[in-house]
């Protein structure tokens, strides 16, 4: 803790200072509040897109192994060598309570049966129903892409709120009192001091006086 001088002007800066941190203090606490709150919002989405993938995920792979089962996988292997393209997404930003977070725009993968690029009347249903249920899958976990990040990103933010906070309840604030402090207790020293000074010198004059008025 630095120090402080012992003046009335000093003490007035450092209770501004305390006022200030507390203001400060206040308002990280209300903004954290309210990332917290963000934060358990959007982490219901996430379980609930996580357990939507999940089910889509064991479902895909069941029709897979049925397609190979059934169709044999060199059918299956040649569908998906014709299918394979490019992913592309547009990705923007938005700010959620001041914390940057990505946007990433909704772009369907999922595909009709004509637009896939291997031949209809080449495969079977089986193999079209395995191609639908992977495509969902691509499109949950680009949208779960997005919601884990900014949940991740608020996460963050939320801990270092909550380290600037305790920062300031916990050594800012109490070292600006203790000096706020040491410096009152200064200055009603230093006073006392004056006033034992300021009546010893009036005793000495008023003895002056006396003695010259003792001589007349």
């Amino acid at each position: 803790m630095e120090q402080a001088k012992p003046t009335r002007m000093e003490l007035i800066r450092v209770k501004n200072q305390i006022k200030l941190a507390e203001q400060g203090k206040d308002l990280l606490r209300q903004k954290m509040d309210a990332l917290i709150q963000e934060f358990f919002l959007i982490m219901r989405d996430v379980s609930d897109s996580r357990f939507e993938l999940e089910a889509i995920d064991a479902s895909a792979r069941h029709s897979l192994h049925l397609a190979v089962a059934v169709d044999d996988s060199v059918a299956v292997r040649s569908a998906a060598l014709a299918t394979r393209r490019g992913v592309y997404l547009d990705i923007s930003g938005k700010n959620i309570m001041g914390v940057p977070v990505p946007v990433l725009e909704k772009k369907v993968i999922s595909k009709g049966t004509f637009e896939r690029g291997y031949s209809v009347l080449g495969v079977s249903g089986r193999i079209d129903e395995v191609a639908e249920k992977f495509e969902r899958e691509l499109d949950l976990i680009i949208a779960l892409a997005e919601t884990e990040t900014s949940l991740r990103r608020l996460g963050e933010e939320i801990q270092m709120n909550r380290r600037r906070v305790n920062a300031l309840e916990q050594v800012v604030i109490p070292e600006l009192k203790e000096m706020a402090k040491e410096i009152k207790i200064a200055i009603e020293e230093r006073e006392r001091e004056d006033l034992f000074r300021l009546k010893k010198v009036k005793k000495i004059i008023n003895r002056r006086k006396e003695a010259e008025k003792a001589e007349a």
